[in-house]
């Protein structure tokens, strides 16, 4: 017990834990995480052990790497031996290498182990999400048997919603009985007899969670079974399991998109200073590379002070360019998340995007034209005797640019998938900075052919 838990004032434990009588486990939830941390752990300690565990355990619960760090240690060793493995993984894996070396040990021997195994599994592996408390039996069993046994585990297994039916002998994985196919078979009926036809869908411990998700999508399961190279049931993986890890996951991707690093906790508990390394890096980057943009213009600057009335078609210029690429990046990063397209087919992506930038490109350029002779000749603004040549310009730049940034936008993603990097790097800002800098040079070449003459 550390010291501020010393100094904190006894209190009886049915008055400490009366807020949360009669919430169910959701409204509990949502209640804790609007406590301060020290009131928060005082509620935890103060509660029933069933009753902490179920609250520790639901994904929903901020901060809970805390809360355990801070309860005294054998109350919180106790509790993540209780949870369930998955869950209890995903907590010791916030705390830091003191505070693992500190409660890991405490736990009870079975439990610790199957912590330790699940935290030596990459992240986002089906190995780092999966649970080692499933239902199985032997193919020799029953119906009646495996439904006695079902009676006996089921408050210790994470689901039982899939029984999985092993080889006596050698303990491979052999087939998959749903529930349903359990209770509307009959008592003495074989396990096999009620299992389903076709061999059991299976994974890899290093599968990819994504790849997981689209398996579980793919053939509608609740639960997949994670085996090693010789059919072992190694865990499962469940679908509520998979789902919180895919909303982390599109939570990061968005922030990403958005030209930040990821946030780990919930927007109020980021820390000022935390919040400024997020943010700072990023948008230094983001700084520098628009200061190209500025060397563009000053390469340009000649022409700029011949034909002062390009300037005014800059921002237009640049915005349609970063729109067109920002669209096709949002395209393709979603696609490749959903295994909709792979790294080989990025050559049938650019022969899509190309013909489709040109299209959307002349419809900008036609309305920056119609806009030109509607102010043109309404009295609106005066571009000179050389509007019609200075309106051509603006729509053959639109073209060029809205091309450039649809083709640029739909390749990054599989540029940086392909040297390792996660494709939501290429995010909006990001690529609306690439598509400024050369769409200053395209606007300006294209300027230059058309005007040379007359304004250049």
């Amino acid at each position: 017990m550390n010291q501020k838990q010393m100094l904190r004032p006894a209190t009886d434990a049915a008055t400490t834990a009366a807020p949360l009588a009669n919430f169910n486990t959701a409204d509990a939830v949502e209640y804790l995480n609007t406590l301060p941390i020290a009131a928060a752990v005082d509620l935890l300690a103060a509660l029933p052990l069933p009753r902490a565990v179920k609250l520790l355990e639901a994904p929903e619960l901020q901060r809970a790497g805390e809360l355990v760090a801070t309860l005294p240690p054998a109350r919180a060793a106790a509790l993540l031996g209780l949870m369930a493995d998955d869950r209890a993984t995903d907590i010791v894996h916030e705390l830091d290498q003191d505070e693992r070396a500190r409660l890991v040990p405490l736990i009870g021997a079975e439990a610790r182990q199957v912590i330790q195994t699940l935290l030596s599994y990459p992240p986002d592996t089906a190995g780092a999400l999966m649970t080692t408390e499933f239902v199985s039996v032997p193919a020799n069993w029953t119906v009646g048997q495996t439904l006695q046994h079902i009676r006996e585990v089921e408050r210790t297994r994470e689901t039982v919603y899939a029984i999985y039916v092993l080889d006596p002998a050698s303990g491979q994985l052999r087939q998959v009985v749903t529930m349903r196919r359990l209770i509307t078979g009959l008592p003495d009926e074989s396990i096999l007899d009620v299992a389903q036809v076709n061999a059991p869908v299976t994974v890899d411990v290093a599968m990819d969670q994504e790849e997981v998700a689209q398996l579980i999508r793919r053939h509608d399961l609740l639960a997949i079974p994670v085996v090693d190279a010789g059919m072992q049931m190694l865990g499962i993986v469940t679908v509520d399991d998979i789902l919180d890890a895919l909303i982390e996951e599109s939570t990061e991707d968005a922030h990403k998109f958005g030209g930040m690093e990821a946030l780990e906790k919930p927007y109020m508990q980021i820390g000022f200073l935390e919040m400024l390394r997020k943010r700072g890096g990023w948008l230094s980057v983001l700084f520098l590379g628009e200061m190209l943009t500025a060397s563009a213009m000053q390469h340009y600057e000649d022409e700029l002070a011949r034909a002062v009335v390009l300037t005014l078609f800059i921002p237009l210029i640049m915005s349609s360019g970063g729109n067109s690429g920002s669209q096709a990046t949002s395209l393709l990063i979603r696609s490749l998340a959903l295994r909709e397209l792979r790294l080989r087919d990025w050559w049938k992506v650019a022969l899509r995007e190309l013909p489709t930038g040109i299209v959307l490109g002349t419809i900008l350029g036609s309305l920056a034209m119609v806009r030109i002779v509607i102010w043109q000749l309404g009295g609106l603004h005066d571009y000179g005797e050389h509007w019609l040549l200075l309106a051509l310009t603006v729509a053959a730049a639109l073209v060029g640019i809205v091309t450039f940034g649809s083709l640029s936008g739909s390749m990054l993603p599989f540029a940086l998938k392909r040297l390792g990097f996660d494709p939501a790097s290429a995010s909006a800002p990001f690529v609306a900075t690439l598509v400024d800098v050369t769409g200053l040079v395209i606007y300006f070449s294209i300027a230059a052919s058309i005007l040379h003459g007359t304004l250049l």
